[in-house]
């Protein structure tokens, strides 16, 4: 618990101190005037209040990400401490935030928009494909998980396919619905009220730990793999690194929240509103990544699974709702519905949404007028209707996917972060008001994260199974002279700009 404790003091400190630091860097300007106002259209550059804002934006970077691949990391050990403290302080926070005001710079652009202004063309269509096929995953995935939950809910089978795809046309039915609506109507309305189901449920098991005060294996007992020398299922062919950078992605780093951050740039109505809300909102989902960390760790490590009446080998929406339930009674029981089925269809929607805009940004297409929505979200819907015609034609469908999404998704925070190191580098001084400010190595603070990350996603899809199955130790060289190569090629086309 020690651990645990001091890990939740760093991100409270992190956000105060670093993320002060990140805003500095950045230099927002409250006297310029945000898409939200200066392009209003009542769709989706709408003003809403700052604390409507930093609780959409929770849940939409949220979902079960926190949840679900915190319990999955805490498999690893306390080694996942380390990551979701130092990962989302040093590096998640500081995506979230850069990707956000720089889109807020740039009129709301996404992503691809983004990466094209510094990274060029060819990066921008590169990322604009990889965007829409991350966000298809992340779309489809949460159409069926949802679905398969409802069901079991609802007593019937998993076998029975029928029952479980009319969850499934349902679920779908409301993504279309979320989609083309104008922002404020739905999203703006539910989510707020979902949020706070997700952070009461997580307040609530930390102050369950506090009352058991389990005995949680410390940071200082060792960062190797405690899982695997545990003898829980699959860990003994996963190393920490890289394997558990992936794992853990939405409590530490993840490039899909470059995706929804644009969202809510277009309904900020002040600059100096992006640190609360982008690295914010990440430092939030940090502790409640921490706390679900250290609830598995019990779970797994302390006799947590034997308490609650599961096995080792749960999945991690079972070891939601048996925690929830053993730990909070009927309203942990309500709550755990809440997040393993409405968080992940709120991530969904707004995934579609993400595509949507990002797809309407490059042809130049306003989204004004509902029929030039529609013209671009159809295309969208009937791919993912293929998707889940695999998934549920395939009932390993859902996990092949599920493990590639791990990898694009941190790939496509490798090209955030370079965005905003090459943003930074660019920036010799910045003038706002009267004050004139120099910028000189401000692009440290996403160039580390950046060559980290490069290494970790290098690695992972040369030694993982969905990958090229390479030996280990070579798998460590590529990703170590991947890290070598970009650090070289940054710094030889800086020194090239600069002279």
């Amino acid at each position: 618990m020690i651990s645990f404790i001091l890990s939740l003091v760093a991100l409270v400190i992190g956000y105060m101190v670093y993320g002060r630091i990140v805003e500095r860097t950045f230099g927002p300007d409250a006297g310029r005037a945000t898409p939200a106002v200066a392009k209003q259209d009542g769709v989706d550059f709408v003003p809403l209040p700052t604390w409507r804002v930093f609780m959409i934006q929770f849940l939409n970077i949220a979902g079960t990400g926190p949840i679900f691949g915190a319990i999955m990391g805490a498999k690893f050990g306390p080694a996942s401490y380390l990551w979701i403290v130092l990962g989302c302080i040093f590096a998640g926070a500081v995506h979230d935030y850069m990707t956000g005001m720089l889109s807020m710079r740039h009129g709301g652009a996404g992503l691809p928009e983004l990466v094209g202004h510094y990274l060029g063309r060819g990066t921008r269509t590169l990322v604009l494909v990889f965007s829409i096929v991350l966000l298809l995953l992340v779309g489809t995935v949460f159409v069926y998980s949802p679905a398969l939950i409802l069901g079991d809910i609802a007593g019937f089978m998993p076998t029975a396919k029928g029952s479980i795809m009319a969850w499934v046309l349902i679920v779908f039915v409301y993504y279309i619905i979320a989609t083309l609506l104008p922002v404020d109507k739905l999203i703006g309305k539910v989510y707020p009220i979902f949020a706070f189901a997700l952070l009461f449920m997580a307040a609530a098991l930390m102050i369950g730990l506090f009352v058991k005060w389990p005995s949680l294996p410390e940071v200082w007992d060792g960062l190797g793999n405690l899982g695997a020398a545990k003898g829980l299922k699959g860990l003994d062919t996963q190393p920490v690194f890289p394997c558990l950078f992936i794992t853990i992605a939405c409590g530490a780093l993840s490039g899909f929240h470059a995706t929804q951050s644009p969202i809510m740039a277009r309904c900020l109505k002040n600059e100096r509103m992006g640190r609360p809300v982008f690295y914010g909102a990440m430092i939030t989902e940090g502790i409640v990544a921490l706390i679900w960390a250290a609830v598995s760790s019990y779970f797994f490590f302390d006799g947590g699974a034997a308490e609650v009446g599961a096995e080792l080998t749960a999945a991690a929406p079972t070891v939601v709702t048996k925690v929830s339930e053993a730990w909070l009674g009927i309203v942990g029981g309500v709550l755990a519905i809440l997040g393993v089925v409405a968080a992940p269809i709120t991530s969904g929607d707004t995934a579609f949404r993400s595509a949507r805009l990002i797809i309407a940004d490059f042809f130049r297409l306003e989204q004004k007028k509902y029929r030039n929505r529609l013209i671009i979200a159809l295309p969208v819907f009937v791919a993912a209707c293929l998707l889940l015609w695999y998934n549920v034609a395939d009932e390993n469908g859902f996990n092949v996917i599920w493990r590639y999404f791990g990898w694009a998704n941190q790939t496509l925070a490798c090209f955030a972060l370079w965005t905003a190191t090459v943003f930074l580098a660019q920036r010799v001084k910045s003038t706002i008001g009267q004050q004139t400010r120099k910028f000189a190595g401000a692009y440290w603070i996403t160039l580390v994260p950046a060559l980290f990350m490069t290494c970790v996603c290098t690695t992972y899809i040369c030694i993982a199974k969905e990958g090229f199955r390479l030996p280990q130790n070579v798998s460590y060289i590529i990703g170590l002279v991947a890290l070598i190569v970009s650090g070289a090629w940054f710094f030889i086309w800086k020194y090239r700009v600069k002279k």
